[in-house]
């Protein structure tokens, strides 16, 4: 016969077993959360290397196309992604692309996580007024970018800059280096006199490029006649981390999203 001791214990180590299974269940999710946010973060990065170039930073810069929308003509489940991705589509721009699968799947899950920040953002709150005597002033943005009949061509114009969602105008903000598109890359060139010319892209073909330099003039140069062309990796735009505070950021966030 059981005494009470016995009985008691029961409960106890049921006890026991229940919260040795939730913490066994929580360690395992908290290993899936974070393999799935390392395999989100490996696939941003293979989009920038293989897709941003004609996709752009929000996955809208093709015609027709909107890879932040969740929905595509060609593809309903990750696997027709993934085939896409391996494939392309033909009669499209959309090129095959060879990786391993574990990069496609990579690559699927970030272009998913696209739609789901999509889904959840929401616009930063700032004073557009405020924001545009920044923009105008102590940031210094005319400089290099022009707004209707303002400022310098010399960097890309933000007439329609608004329709960006508003992480991604805070991070060109803070980070320019990882929101420049390849289009607005700066490039230097090199003549066989020795002749030094650095501005921004603004067309490029097999035998010819054209810049815009600092200071405004429309440059064509003969690719022929050069003894050097390098794309710039990085932006010429300085970053504003610690030069504004939070507050001037959302500021300036809000009247860029006024820019439609």
């Amino acid at each position: 016969m059981m005494d009470a001791s016995m009985l008691n214990l029961k409960p106890i180590a049921l006890d026991i077993v229940c919260w040795s299974m939730l913490f066994a269940l929580g360690g395992s999710m908290l290993v899936s959360v974070g393999l799935a946010q390392t395999q989100v973060e490996t696939g941003q990065q293979l989009y920038r290397a293989n897709c941003f170039a004609c996709h752009g930073p929000d996955g809208d810069q093709v015609n027709g196309v909107n890879l932040r929308s969740g929905q595509f003509r060609h593809a309903t489940t990750d696997d027709d992604l993934a085939h896409i991705i391996d494939n392309g589509i033909p009669g499209t721009g959309m090129p095959p692309t060879a990786m391993p699968e574990a990069s496609r799947r990579a690559l699927v899950a970030y272009l998913r996580s696209l739609h789901a920040a999509t889904g959840t953002s929401t616009a930063v709150a700032g004073d557009a007024a405020h924001g545009q005597t920044i923009f105008e002033g102590k940031g210094g943005c005319l400089g290099c970018h022009r707004v209707g009949e303002k400022g310098s061509h010399t960097g890309p114009g933000l007439n329609g800059i608004g329709g960006r969602p508003a992480d991604y105008l805070q991070k060109s903000i803070l980070d320019p280096n990882e929101t420049v598109a390849p289009q607005n890359r700066y490039v230097r060139a090199v003549k066989r006199d020795g002749t030094v010319v650095i501005g921004r892209r603004l067309n490029e073909d097999t035998h010819t490029i054209q810049l815009i330099d600092d200071k405004e003039r429309l440059v064509s140069l003969d690719k022929s006649q050069l003894r050097e062309l390098t794309i710039q990796k990085t932006s010429p735009m300085p970053s504003y981390q610690g030069k504004l505070s939070a507050q001037e950021v959302a500021d300036l966030v809000a009247y860029l999203q006024t820019l439609r």
